[in-house]
């Protein structure tokens, strides 16, 4: 069995925010499939359509829709499109992450 790694912000806080401030589980889970896709593959960037997301996931294609717009309007993943009917790329983003950049004196 492979193992990934999660910052702990995903399960400590990510998980109750999404699923309890937001009322969107399907945010967090798909970000779980996108995050593990993108480990699995060594890159940030994962290209996937909804039906990809929906099986990875087990939800349904229009809980994957809502669950990617909750995290694109949240920042947690960019979504782009070389055409408005090709498979997106997802890349996961983690803003929690950033660290202070030092000041110039």
């Amino acid at each position: 069995m492979k193992r990934i790694t999660l910052d702990a912000y995903v399960l400590e806080t990510l998980m109750a925010d999404l699923v309890g401030h937001d009322r969107q589980p399907s945010a967090f889970l798909v970000y779980l499939g996108l995050w593990r896709l993108a480990r699995q593959s060594r890159r940030r960037r994962v290209r996937a359509s909804y039906r990809d997301l929906a099986r990875e996931t087990g939800l349904s294609k229009a809980s994957v829709q809502a669950g990617v717009a909750t995290l694109g309007r949240r920042a947690l993943v960019a979504v782009r499109r070389e055409s408005i009917t090709s498979v997106p790329e997802y890349t996961v983003l983690r803003p929690w992450a950033r660290q202070a950049r030092p000041s110039r004196s």
